[in-house]
Parts: C-alpha cells; sequence; structure tokens
C-alpha cells in the first residue's frame, strides 16, 4: 500500500506520512507514559523548572570538557536552538576556572547561501551565536585555542576531517524541530528514487555532513523562532552534521523545552525511538539505534495533544 502524502508539503517525506494508528498512539501519551518508554541505550529525564533544565544542558558541557587532557582531547557538539545554555557554560568555565586549553567543540550547523556558509555577520549566524553567547564571555586565559573550534563550512572537508583527528566526541547536543530533525537533518524530498518511499534507516545513516535544502516547516519554524516571523530573512539551504558524524558521538543528548517542536512532536519521537520505530521521514527517530540516547524534558512545555481552539 503506498504511503500517504504529506499533508504540510506534498513535495516532501515527512511525519504527517506515518501510518495514522502511530501518530494516533503518540498522542495520547502521558508525560508518566513518556519517561516509561526509557530502555537500554534510551533514557527519558523530566525536569521541573527551567533553571534545572538549562542548568542541567550547561553542564553537559563542564563534565565533557573536564575530561580533556593533552593526551586525550575532548569535544562536544552543541546546537543553536536550544541557545539558553551557553551564557551559563560561560559563567560556569569562569566561576571554575576551568582551562579549554584541550577541550573542542563543533557546531552542529550552520545557514548556507550564495554558494557558501554565511558570514559570521548574518543576523541569523549559528557561529556569531555561539560566540557570541558563550566563547566570547570567556575568560582570555581559560578560552578554548581557536583551532579547537569546528564551525561547518560550504566546503566540509576540513570539519569532516575534525571528527577523525583524534578527538573523543564526549557528547552530541541537539534540539528538535518541527520536522523532527537534529542539526538540519530534514525529511528528504519526494522525487527521484524517493517518490514512493523515503531513504531506509540504514541509507540515511550513511549520510555525513553535508548542504541540505530544508523543508518549509524548517523555514516557517526558524522565522518564528530567530527571525521575528520574517521568513523572507530564512536561507533554503544549510550545511548539518550528518548522521554518520553523530554516531561517532558517545552520547546524543536532546534538549526539549517546548519552545520548539510540539507537544505532538515530542511524544512521536519519545514513542519511536522508545520502541525502536526508525523511518527517516522522521529523522529524529533514527537515534533508536544510537546506543546511548537521552531525551531531557521541561516538564512545563511538554503540553497537550487535546484539542483546543484559540
Amino acid at each position: 500500500m503506498p504511503r500517504k502524502l504529506s499533508t504540510i508539503a506534498p513535495d516532501w517525506w515527512d511525519y504527517t506520512t506515518l501510518d495514522s494508528a502511530l501518530i494516533e498512539e503518540a498522542a495520547r501519551l502521558t508525560p508518566a507514559d513518556m519517561v516509561k518508554l526509557s530502555r537500554d541505550g534510551f533514557r527519558v529525564i523530566m525536569y521541573d523548572t527551567l533553571e534545572d533544565f538549562y542548568l542541567a544542558e550547561a553542564l553537559e558541557y563542564i563534565t565533557a570538557w573536564r575530561q580533556a587532557t593533552a593526551d586525550q582531547p575532548v569535544g562536544l557538539c552543541g546546537p543553536i536552538g536550544p541557545t539558553e545554555q551557553l551564557p551559563l557554560v560561560a559563567r560556569l568555565v569562569n566561576e571554575l576556572g576551568l582551562s579549554l586549553q584541550h577541550a573542542h567543540f563543533w557546531g552542529m550547523d550552520e545557514w548556507y547561501a550564495d554558494g557558501r556558509e554565511v558570514p559570521v555577520s548574518h543576523p541569523l549566524s549559528f557561529e556569531r551565536a555561539d560566540r557570541e553567547l558563550c566563547f566570547s564571555r570567556i575568560r582570555r586565559e581559560l578560552a578554548m585555542p581557536e583551532a579547537n573550534l569546528h564551525f561547518p563550512k560550504g566546503d566540509v572537508a576540513a570539519y569532516v576531517k575534525s571528527w577523525d583527528a583524534g578527538v573523543r566526541c564526549a557528547v552530541m547536543q541537539g534540539g528538535q524541530g518541527d520536522t523532527k530533525h537534529w542539526a538540519f537533518n530534514d525529511p528528504v524530498k519526494r522525487a527521484g528514487k524517493y517518490q514512493d518511499a523515503p531513504p531506509s534507516p540504514a541509507e540515511y545513516r550513511k549520510l555525513g555532513t553535508r548542504v541540505v535544502d530544508l523543508h518549509p516547516v524548517t523555514l516557517a519554524q526558524n522565522a518564528r523562532t530567530s527571525g521575528g516571523g520574517n521568513i523572507s530573512l530564512v536561507p533554503q539551504k544549510a550545511i548539518t552534521v550528518g548522521p554518520v558524524e553523530t554516531w561517532k558521538a558517545e552520547k546524543v543528548s536532546i534538549w526539549h523545552a517546548g519552545m520548539h517542536d510540539s507537544a505532538f512532536g515530542q511524544r512521536l519521537t519519545t514513542l519511536m525511538i522508545g520502541k525502536k520505530i526508525a523511518d527517516s521521514a522522521v529523522p529524529m527517530s533514527l537515534l533508536a539505534d544510537h546506543p546511548n540516547v537521552q531525551f531531557n524534558f521541561y516538564r512545563g512545555g511538554i503540553g497537550s495533544c487535546q484539542v483546543e481552539m484559540h
């Protein structure tokens, strides 16, 4: 039986092409049900306050970087979205006097326009946000060497090479977008060999860092969350860390504050990962096959899937 057309963007794959029974099961989940989906390799954690939530996220940076030595450098791959943890990271580094001499950082993604990564002068530049909210706030004597900061560029070769340069990635953090992506690993277009079915999970997992076309929902989301609703400001392409690099991270830690994906989306990927249902129309669900995944939720941001007219 052919799969449904997307009800959002018929030229693309996305979660609306899933079986209706799975969608209905996800919508019924309570927060308690979500916690019970924890299993070996997948842990669901709830935080009762945003202060605790973002502090815990910031502490993942500190825990990773404290392990770094000259002989065994350690890094973390971090997102823009959420960003609230970044100033806390800088404050903790400064207060603890933590030298980042042997620590590393990978940016997850960056916008792509006019044949290259957007410059740091672009108002939506992710590198700019990382530097302004975190790295430029760290005291100079503690700061990470510039060579240890790895931001994706249009020519991805140097970024890809940095993942195989002897630095251990202790954790890859991420948020979850409306298309159920981490970084900009969006579903693919419904075209060519993917006209009738999306890539298999095994095929999608072979994708490394690359330039991608962005699902229309991703464009709208970033306009809403970062651009004041001005969708014309949002580039239509981005550079994203891929599944290949993601599986090199010892742990994948996803942070759901309730400000990016919806009440339904948070439930759907929890269900699919918890029950090991991988489908590339829901890219986040592919993490069902990663050996160490943690979903972190702000309880007040989980919301409800009950119909309410506003």
